[in-house]
Formats: C-alpha cells, sequence, structure tokens
C-alpha cells in the first residue's frame, strides 16, 4: 500500500525540506502526537496538526481549517516520526485537492539525524 501512495507524489528528503520551509516555499506540518513531541523536540517553525485533525485543519474549503492553509497550491511537507504515517497522510491531503502535498523521507528522524534543527518542548 506504501508503494502505491508513495507512487502518486515526489516525496522530500530532510534538508530539501529545510531549505523550503526556510525560503517560505513550504509549510512543514508535524503530526507526530504529543508524547513523541515531548521526548524528541520540533522542528522550528512546523505547524503541529496531530494525524486525527490533519485533513479538517487544511482543508482550504473547510470551516475548521488553520490561517495556513490559504488554497489548494499550498505546498505540505507532512511529517511523522519516521515516515509510514506521513505518506498515508500526504495521500489522504492529494484527495482533498492539495495536489503539491508531499511527505518527510524517514520522517522526524531523519530531520534530527540529518542535524537539522530542533527545538525542546517547553511547558
Amino acid at each position: 500500500m506504501l508503494e502505491r501512495v508513495r507512487a502518486g507524489y515526489r516525496r522530500i528528503e530532510a534538508r530539501e525540506a529545510h531549505e523550503a520551509a526556510r525560503t517560505g516555499d513550504a509549510l512543514l506540518v508535524d503530526i507526530r502526537y504529543e508524547a513523541l513531541r515531548n521526548r524528541d523536540g520540533l522542528v522550528p517553525g512546523a505547524l503541529v496538526v496531530e494525524r486525527n485533525e490533519l485533513e479538517w485543519r487544511l482543508d482550504p474549503q473547510g470551516s475548521h481549517r488553520v490561517p495556513q492553509a490559504t488554497g489548494h497550491d499550498l505546498r505540505v511537507v507532512v511529517i511523522c516520526n519516521e515516515g509510514y504515517a506521513s505518506s498515508l497522510a500526504a495521500a489522504s491531503l492529494h484527495q482533498l485537492g492539495l495536489r503539491r502535498a508531499t511527505d518527510l523521507v524517514g520522517g522526524f528522524q531523519a530531520w534530527r539525524a540529518a542535524g537539522l534543527p530542533v527545538e525542546p518542548v517547553t511547558s
């Protein structure tokens, strides 16, 4: 199933995702659950939307969308812990018409392994 889903779009590596976010070309969306964020930290600037809220928060036509959900041409990079759940989430966003949605190969763990910025969670 993952292979079929991933064949529908081009996935993105950690450094490319970092650069796209830095230049404003992509919205990073962290779908990890709270315990993982508390344990491992946060991607600076990433929008945190837990997986069970993703579609109704990022649907540009939805009444409960986040302010960042500005249109169907928005480039979204979904980040989960290891890059599995994010693939399915990106495919779901494609079904909503977010044709530029993708996910981070290897997830947060790949981000951290690449030495990219991570912020601790503060209470």
